[in-house]
């Protein structure tokens, strides 16, 4: 079956809690994938599928490339692997590290505004420094929705605080009226999508999915820069 919404979340530091709480408010049946980045190290275990399974009543899986997305089900990005979506299915990657961090929000959140324009509905969490936001942007600008925990109760603030200050945000709230307003939002009727994708926007998302920069045309995006990833 065509998933025709989904849902991206990110966090960082505190983000465990914060999922929890979010997890153990949402039901069962809830209609719409959500897939999570949560910031980890490369060697950690990456059982947070099975916190989040534990926490509420959605099944929760970690990701794995060409894993159907359907709804009801949390998908985790994997250590060291970015999460990104295709049309109905899961990837993970290795592309390059983005905000220091693989898996990185970004990506993830740049293929759910590439794939699902305006039903894309994209959440910022608690932690630290500023990933996210470009993704989250791109969102908005493709017509989803975009909600941000407030900054005011994160035990990390900085990523809520950076998306709130560079993006026309569409809800603030406290983590224990997230899943109400996902609830609500979700039960909307979805948006027609145009097929017309921004050209800088897949150029983004084929770079964070391991293909070579320079083919996919990133000198469109701007100057390469005399300082290289180590990645």
């Amino acid at each position: 079956m065509s998933v025709d919404r989904v849902i991206v979340i990110g966090t960082s530091s505190g983000g465990v809690d914060a999922l929890r709480v979010l997890v153990a408010g949402l039901p069962g049946d809830f209609v719409t994938p959500i897939c999570v980045v949560q910031h980890i190290a490369p060697s950690a275990p990456g059982i947070l599928h099975q916190i989040l399974e534990r926490a509420g009543s959605l099944p929760a899986f970690k990701a794995t490339s060409d894993m159907p997305l359907r709804a009801p089900g949390i998908y985790i990005a994997p250590p060291d692997f970015h999460l990104m979506i295709a049309k109905d299915t899961l990837q993970i990657t290795q592309g390059p590290r983005e905000n220091r961090f693989r898996p990185a929000i970004d990506p993830l959140f740049r293929s759910a505004a590439y794939r699902y324009g305006p039903n894309a509905i994209g959440v910022i969490l608690t932690g630290d420094l500023d990933d996210g936001t470009a993704g989250l942007g791109a969102i908005k600008k493709s017509g989803g929705i975009a909600i941000v925990q407030d900054p005011t109760e994160a035990l990390y603030p900085s990523m809520p605080r950076s998306a709130i200050q560079h993006v026309a945000v569409d809800h603030v709230v406290p983590i224990a009226e997230l899943a109400p307003l996902l609830a609500t939002l979700t039960a909307l009727p979805t948006a027609a999508f145009a097929t017309h994708r921004s050209p800088a926007l897949e150029t983004e998302v084929q770079i964070a999915n391991g293909e070579d920069a320079r083919q996919v045309g990133v000198l469109r995006l701007g100057q390469p820069s005399l300082y290289t990833c180590p990645d």
